[in-house]
């Protein structure tokens, strides 16, 4: 057996000390999410370790397999990992996240619905020039132009630049 040095958990043979605690392994398969994903997010402090070995090896404890649960409900809500730590550290401090969640929430619908407003009019402005163009003859394939019916569209014509801005 060895030693524990500053606290930290040190491999042994006495499996009953380390039997509430998962290594990363253990925590990837039991959160359903990959080692590499695990160490990633412990860089953007959104998991850490209960401890660690001499030798290096992290050590969890039950409430890591709830915290990566927790992080992938939000990532399925459109959270991003930004918005995640944001949440977190409400939490950390000891306030409800609740209230900013909400909020985030409400932008995310409000962008949402600024978006299918700004598709939905791409979206008919592109089915005006299909069927302004149907009976158009095409460009003859020896001819300088490109396509004439591109070229004949005015800038301001088609907002394309607004729908890909946001």
């Amino acid at each position: 057996m060895v030693a524990f040095t500053k606290g930290s958990l040190t491999e042994s043979s006495n499996q009953s000390s380390n039997s509430k605690l998962l290594k990363i392994g253990e925590l990837a398969t039991q959160a359903e999410v990959a080692v590499g994903t695990i160490r990633y997010y412990e860089t953007l402090g959104l998991i850490e370790p209960a401890s660690r070995s001499e030798s290096g090896y992290r050590y969890y404890n039950r409430e890591a397999v709830r915290r990566l649960q927790f992080i992938r409900k939000a990532q399925s809500l459109q959270f991003s990992l930004s918005e995640i730590q944001q949440i977190l550290g409400v939490r950390r401090r000891g306030d409800s996240a609740c209230p900013m969640v909400q909020d985030l929430l409400n932008q995310k619908i409000s962008h949402l619905e600024e978006q299918i407003y700004r598709t939905t009019t791409l979206k008919a402005e592109l089915e005006t020039y299909r069927d302004k163009w149907a009976d158009e003859p095409l460009s003859a394939p020896r001819s300088q132009e490109l396509c004439h019916l591109i070229e004949e569209v005015t800038y301001g014509d088609v907002p394309v630049h607004n729908l890909i801005s946001h």
